[in-house]
């Protein structure tokens, strides 16, 4: 009789775990953000980072401070003395390991593009760390949301 009931009881434990659960809804960095110059913590811009085909891209869409308002002289190809407000400056960040990474960010003051990674503050979606690369180093921002999609 007791070999019975934990068998029943196992069964219905197992049943319980094999229903369907509604989807988990992961706190996603799509929305606008608030960068900080992270050397005097003044606001410089807004991001909105957005999906295009399953990958992420961040385009300036704010300027905050009138001398951030400017050319991008520094830079090559098509952004080559295009004004940085409206200038997509994040491109091709996919999802992998947890991070937002593969991508790259563009320092539109020296026309540089550097690898970049991100994620959500863990238990704060509305802080993102934004880390760029060079090599092995790396500089690390705080990005603050703004808006949701």
């Amino acid at each position: 009789m007791l070999k019975l009931v934990l068998c029943t009881a196992l069964l219905v434990r197992i049943s319980l775990t094999s229903v369907a659960q509604p989807p988990y809804s992961k706190p996603s960095p799509l929305g606008t953000w608030l960068t900080t110059d992270d050397e005097t913590g003044e606001a410089k811009s807004h991001i909105q980072i957005y999906e295009h085909k399953g990958r992420q891209y961040g385009k300036i869409i704010k300027v905050l401070r009138e001398s951030l308002n400017h050319l991008c002289d520094e830079c090559d190809g098509y952004r080559k003395n295009k004004p940085i407000l409206g200038m997509v400056i994040i491109e091709d960040m996919q999802l992998l390991d947890g991070y937002w990474q593969t991508g790259r960010v563009l320092y539109p003051r020296q026309g540089k593009w550097y690898r970049l990674k991100y994620w959500l503050m863990p238990n704060d979606p509305n802080t993102l760390v934004v880390r760029g690369y060079l090599g092995p180093f790396f500089r690390t921002q705080y990005w603050t949301r703004v808006q949701n999609p």
